[in-house]
């Protein structure tokens, strides 16, 4: 274990930081001048917007939050979406060497440096108001590896073989992402409010770089439709996964507290369904990938099939639909018609070779200028 910065010492974490950079291999020349260093802007609102404290100012320290438990979430929510930042880099890092066009290489950098960015905010929160606790954390989101499969959370230990998950990574996982940031940007805390909205401005990047990514590879035409409908599947139910459990109490008190709202928040006038806020951001989410793939469609080939989301129950990690047998379509298998399915629905060896016979041709259309 590396010897801690203390909770003052956030240049020597920065130091932490580069040793980080060079242990996971990344080739710090093609950072070029990205600046690694804290944003922050005031949120949209100075008062807490939802839960028991709505109208009370937002907390410029834990120390404020009304109960120990809710500053213990604090800690948390903010631990988990520093990992995820740095997880993700560790996954799509050794991207850089098989790049499809200068132009994806640059994208694939600069979406690299942003989440280290994103990474790097969250531990300046937490070496910043959590004291010695918040600057144990924050060494350990540069210990954990995903490819060690030590990341929080499941999604962001799956390997990311290829450019063609790499894009599908991009336009689903960071969706997911777009959907946290969000419901953080309404937290009653400060900090975390105040550094959601120039993460979101970088995120929009991350979606417009998978978005056109896949619809490109549609444009080309090499990559068959239901070898693509596969990563489809696997990358939007990693995704699913990100939202957490269903009937979560720790969303219900986070809500409640004031600490992460709804993705809607700011326009929904009716009352949070608090015992299944999971679920709901998670309906918001798949409905808006159905309409992204909508999107992507118009650009397939005549006489091709569509790309479609997956059932929010389909190959499900993560809360009562874990393991269960149920179809892209939400329909209930028998276990053995399930694994049929699974070999038919999600990503294969076959699948994998195929792909790299494709990657050896023209599998993606050039970027719209």
């Amino acid at each position: 274990m590396m010897a801690a910065p203390t909770p003052q010492d956030f240049a020597g974490w920065q130091g932490l930081l580069d040793a980080w950079i060079d242990d996971i291999g990344y080739p710090r020349n093609l950072l070029g001048d990205f600046r690694l260093e804290p944003k922050y802007e005031e949120p949209p609102n100075p008062l807490v917007e939802f839960g028991a404290f709505k109208g009370a100012p937002k907390w410029r320290r834990p120390g404020q939050a009304p109960t120990q438990a809710g500053r213990d979430a604090l800690l948390t929510l903010t631990a988990v979406q520093g990992d995820t930042g740095f997880a993700s880099v560790e996954q799509q890092r050794h991207l850089v060497a098989t790049a499809p066009t200068a132009y994806d290489l640059k994208s694939l950098v600069r979406v690299n440096a942003e989440e280290m960015r994103h990474g790097l905010q969250m531990a300046h929160i937490l070496m910043t108001h959590f004291g010695r606790t918040g600057a144990i954390e924050a060494q350990k989101l540069l210990e954990r590896r995903a490819t060690r499969g030590e990341r929080l959370l499941k999604a962001f230990n799956d390997p990311v073989r290829h450019w063609l998950d790499f894009f599908c990574y991009t336009a689903f996982m960071d969706r997911d992402g777009k959907y946290q940031l969000t419901m953080l940007q309404r937290s009653g805390f400060h900090p975390l409010a105040a550094s959601m909205g120039p993460m979101l401005k970088e995120e929009a990047f991350h979606l417009g770089t998978g978005f056109t990514g896949v619809k490109r590879i549609v444009q080309a035409g090499l990559v068959p439709i239901p070898v693509l409908q596969t990563y489809v599947n696997w990358w939007v139910t990693a995704a699913y996964d990100c939202f957490g459990t269903d009937s979560s109490t720790s969303a219900q008190w986070a809500y409640e507290w004031g600490l992460k709202g709804r993705f809607d928040e700011a326009t929904n006038p009716q009352p949070a369904p608090r015992e299944r806020l999971n679920e709901y951001n998670r309906s918001l989410y798949a409905a808006e990938v159905a309409d992204l793939l909508c999107k992507i469609n118009q650009a397939r080939a005549p006489g091709q099939p569509a790309l479609r989301a997956p059932s929010t129950r389909f190959h499900r990690r993560v809360g009562p639909d874990a393991g269960q047998p149920y179809s892209t379509t939400g329909a209930r298998l028998s276990d053995t018609s399930y694994a049929d399915h699974l070999r038919e629905t999600l990503p294969t060896g076959e699948d994998e070779g195929l792909l790299a016979e494709c990657f050896k041709e023209a599998w993606i259309a050039p970027r719209a200028a």
